[in-house]
């Protein structure tokens, strides 16, 4: 009996005093709890994407988060796709309908939420320990929150504003890039459908001139060897169709992919033709200028050595400590045998001792990696002022090799043509002679079509050399070479 009432007593106290440590620890996690007034961004972060498409591409982004969204997108493609696309249809279509530019925005919201994880405080963390022996009790209970990170706080929330505005830019980036690769699949899908055109239209007149030379031969009006001859040109044509249509295919297919078209690809249109040249090239002051204050991927570099920067300084700060934890600590021990009642009160504190790390080899790296950043920015500059030159120089030359064979070449070509039909009909050449002139003429009208789209996609890698967008100093070499008659890219 009396050790029964000697319990509960003890017992009675051992309440009360967790109460007064849950107190105590409410009361110092709301404490901690009072830096965390990060939240995340309504829109996602998707205001400076959106901004940066409507200024450079006048174009608008979605994100499709819920189903009212994704069908206002699909409404918008499907008014899109009711009549045959322009360029800058083909680029709208793919900035609401391209998937992969939706996984780009995913990963700019994961970027948020980073940063909004990077700007709370760092979480108490609390130990209950219960020992129980032959002769006493001990409880042990202690909340303990990381000084250090709380200390740090302030600069590794400035850090994440950063970073999540790299996210930002990075997430514009490709929103450029997709915009740009859909351009240069328009331009391509465009020009190897005119192509095949020309190829089916000098087919057709190839077909009724090889009938007519066999009804000629039948008669003996035409030789054997003016028929061969006929009838090898009809056989090229067609081989030549026959590439052409492979190639349009292709490219119409590359095209789909870009817009992001499932089921409803079979609704996507193009236009017979692509656009007319400009009259006149606009002249580009200080490309290279342009460059560097416009290219977006550059903007993403510098933010990328401003946090590496700042993280080297908070990695020098904290080089010698790197944990260091303090909280409140509660004992209390019963003894079983006497009733005694026993209860501690006091703080704890707890740090690495650096015995064996001094932080050099933090600091090292840290300091390399910014360094490294450093160097990369530099380089990135010097790839910026001679993408800008490269890209306006193939520009121009493009645009003179358009306008001459617009003007000068294809005219020629045609003018030529119709008087070796005369001539023909005045029996003052050959069969075979008309023949080459036919096959001149439809190699010199599809070499104009290649050159067309070589300026179109030159003007494309412009754009991209300033803004971003571009993939390869590759993709900018191979818009600025001459085309061949072949029918092949270069």
């Amino acid at each position: 009996m009396p050790s029964r009432h000697c319990s509960r007593p003890a017992a009675l106290r051992r309440r009360a005093t967790l109460w007064r440590f849950t107190r105590s620890s409410l009361l110092l996690t709301a404490i901690l709890a009072l830096p965390a007034c990060a939240s995340l961004a309504p829109d996602g972060g998707m205001s400076l994407p959106a901004e940066i498409a409507a200024r450079h591409l006048r174009k608008d982004i979605a994100v499709t988060r819920s189903e009212d969204e994704a069908a206002a997108v699909r409404a918008r493609v499907a008014s899109l796709l009711r009549k045959p696309l322009s360029a800058d249809a083909a680029v709208q279509l793919a900035l609401l309908n391209n998937r992969g530019l939706q996984a780009a925005y995913n990963a700019l919201g994961i970027a948020d939420a980073v940063r909004v994880q990077q700007s709370l405080p760092p979480r108490p963390s609390f130990e209950l320990t219960r020992l129980s022996g032959a002769a006493e009790v001990e409880l042990e209970r202690q909340i303990v929150g990381n000084i250090l990170a709380l200390a740090t706080l302030p600069a590794r929330t400035e850090i994440a504003n950063i970073r999540f505005r790299q996210a930002q830019l990075t997430a514009a980036l490709e929103t450029l890039r997709t915009a740009a690769e859909a351009r240069r699949a328009y331009y391509r899908a465009v020009a190897a459908q005119q192509v095949v055109k020309l190829f089916k239209d000098a087919g057709g007149v190839s077909a009724t001139s090889t009938e007519l030379s066999r009804r000629m031969g039948d008669s003996g009006a035409m030789s054997k060897l003016d028929q061969s001859r006929q009838q090898v040109l009809h056989a090229e044509l067609s081989a030549d169709l026959t590439r052409a249509e492979l190639r349009a295919s292709s490219e119409r297919e590359r095209l789909i992919r870009v817009l992001g078209l499932a089921e409803d690809r079979l609704a996507l249109k193009l236009p017979a033709a692509l656009p007319p040249l400009p009259a006149r090239p606009p002249t580009l002051q200080a490309a290279e200028q342009n460059a560097l204050d416009g290219r977006v991927d550059l903007q993403t570099a510098r933010l990328d050595v401003e946090a590496l920067a700042k993280s080297y300084g908070l990695t020098k700060a904290t080089r010698f400590v790197n944990v260091l934890e303090a909280g409140y600590a509660d004992k209390i021990t019963d003894s079983r045998e006497t009733g005694e009642h026993a209860h501690s009160r006091g703080f704890t504190v707890k740090f690495e001792v650096p015995l064996f790390d001094f932080g050099e080899a933090r600091t090292r790296e840290a300091e390399q990696s910014y360094m490294q950043a450093v160097n990369r920015l530099a380089q990135k500059a010097v790839d910026v002022r001679s993408q800008a030159r490269e890209a306006y120089r193939a520009y121009r030359l493009n645009y003179d090799l358009a306008q001459r064979y617009a003007r000068e070449v294809v005219p020629l070509r045609k003018a030529m043509s119709q008087e070796q039909m005369l001539r023909y009909g005045a029996m003052q050449i050959d069969v075979f002679t008309l023949l080459t002139d036919i096959r001149q003429q439809i190699a010199s009208r599809v070499t104009a079509t290649e050159v067309q789209r070589d300026f179109w996609l030159a003007s494309t890698e412009l754009s991209a050399a300033l803004i971003g967008g571009n993939s390869s100093n590759a993709d900018v070499a191979s818009a600025g070479a001459p085309a061949g008659g072949d029918g092949e890219e270069h």
